[in-house]
């Protein structure tokens, strides 16, 4: 492809390269933002959009991948033009307001024009306010995207001047992991039936209604894991599933916390799981009894009513189905149900899913009770997992999900990535059967991790 004639980067923004003109803080944002200058043609293309993530070392480029796709549409990118991290309660309002910063003083030539092209940013949250992870903000030097059949590749970079665009190639298949074992994490087994069994108890006294508890799985490979590897086979197993990475933290959600998408805003709520037997017919019968089972709708109806509740000053209608469905994925089933509302504000998606977060799928009810129990009882701190991750554009569209069924590599140890996976207590939950479905739920990423 030609290169682009371009306006010139405002004088700001002169630093070489994007660790000097990026700022990076865990306290306070930017004064001034990088102006970036931003790149999107048309790619007449029908490959798999994670097939395009370069290895460490292809084509010269050994920055990290990111990823956000569901049923080949989405976005995938690598490289770094600039960053961003933040911690403590204030991380969200930080990051929004780096990102309006570089929003506003991007140069953007957008030549396909829906969202997902032009300037976007990849994201990720830790759950807590006191965790010791920071948020994840990213903007990829190199984007690739796909919606309803177009597909497009964008070129971002700190230099005044773009260079020429070329076609993105396929990579090569990515190694698989070599020589996998599992260990134990923070919460074992019986820690985390421990955990379960009290949190019953204080359930049933009336200190609160649900508690979302979690345990982690330790995963080491002989030699560093490649994410494309898992990302790929995670892409083939669950394509009801958005796929994703950002800064090493990598799965596949079953569930989108919001999309904002031109003024429509929707959230896919699960809460209330059931493992799957292999047997199609005994997995309807289960999905029929999943669908009448007290405790479940008890635990589903808490989280549709807080994502409910969370939007509502956002929004000028909404609809929230009377009943849920059954989400069927190949490892569990759970109760789902699709919330759908009009904006009535210019909230962006990463301020609409602050607002929702933690909602009660990961949190609890009430949520004050149910985080400060989580502190206490799972002896661990979750990082970005059950955290917001996604992506946003320049003009606030963008869909960010719950980081479920999900892994975080080690930033000192890339041959170890830490495994979550978590359940919804109420009172009429037991402890061997949480601790089986926490198990099932560890299932996805295992498998991405040991099986060809």
């Amino acid at each position: 492809m030609s290169s682009l004639p371009v306006p010139e980067a405002p004088a700001a923004s002169t630093a070489s390269t994007a660790s000097a003109a990026s700022t990076v803080s865990t306290v306070s944002t930017v004064s001034v933002a990088p102006a970036v200058i931003v790149r999107t043609v048309p790619l007449d293309s029908d490959e798999p959009l994670l097939a395009y993530l370069p290895g460490a070392g292809d084509a010269g480029d050994s920055a990290p991948v990111v990823s956000w796709v569901r049923r080949g549409d989405g976005l995938v990118g690598w490289g770094t033009a600039v960053d961003f991290s933040a911690g403590g309660p204030g991380r969200f309002r930080e990051a929004e307001a780096w990102w309006r910063s570089v929003a506003a003083r991007a140069v953007v030539r957008d030549e396909v024009g829906v969202p997902g092209t032009g300037l976007v940013c990849f994201g990720s949250f830790p759950f807590a306010d006191d965790s010791a992870e920071p948020a994840r903000l990213v903007v990829p030097s190199t984007i690739v995207g796909r919606r309803d059949g177009r597909t497009w590749v964008t070129s971002v970079t700190l230099e005044p001047q773009l260079r020429p665009l070329e076609t993105p190639a396929v990579a090569p298949e990515p190694p698989s992991p070599v020589g996998v074992t599992f260990a134990d994490g923070s919460v074992s087994p019986s820690d985390y039936a421990h955990a379960v069994a009290e949190a019953v108890q204080r359930i049933s006294s009336g200190a609160l209604d649900k508690v979302v508890l979690a345990r982690d799985l330790i995963a080491t490979a002989k030699e560093p894991i490649d994410q494309r590897w898992v990302l790929r086979r995670l892409a083939e197993r669950y394509e009801n599933t958005w796929v994703f990475a950002v800064s090493g933290l990598l799965g596949a959600t079953p569930e989108l916390l919001v999309r904002r998408d031109q003024g429509l805003i929707t959230s896919r709520v699960l809460a209330g799981t059931i493992r799957r037997t292999g047997d199609d017919e005994a997995d309807l019968a289960l999905a029929a009894s999943l669908a009448r089972s007290s405790k479940d709708l008890e635990e589903h109806e808490y989280a549709v009513r807080s994502v409910a509740e969370a939007l509502a000053p956002h929004c000028s209608s909404m609809n929230v189905p009377e009943a849920p469905f059954v989400l069927h994925l190949p490892n569990v089933m759970h109760l789902a149900t699709d919330v759908a509302a009009v904006s009535a504000d210019d909230a962006s998606s990463l301020t609409l899913a602050a607002s929702l977060h933690p909602s009660a799928a990961v949190g609890g009810t009430p949520t004050a009770q149910a985080v400060a129990l989580i502190g206490e009882l799972e002896h661990m701190d979750r990082g970005r997992y059950a955290g917001p991750v996604g992506w946003m554009d320049a003009g606030g569209d963008g869909a960010w999900g719950i980081a479920l069924r999900s892994g975080a590599l080690l930033p000192d140890d890339p041959r170890t990535i830490r495994l979550y996976a978590g359940c919804g207590i109420v009172a009429g939950s037991d402890p061997e059967s949480e601790v089986a479905e926490s198990n099932a739920k560890l299932i996805p990423m295992r498998d991405a991790l040991t099986s060809e």
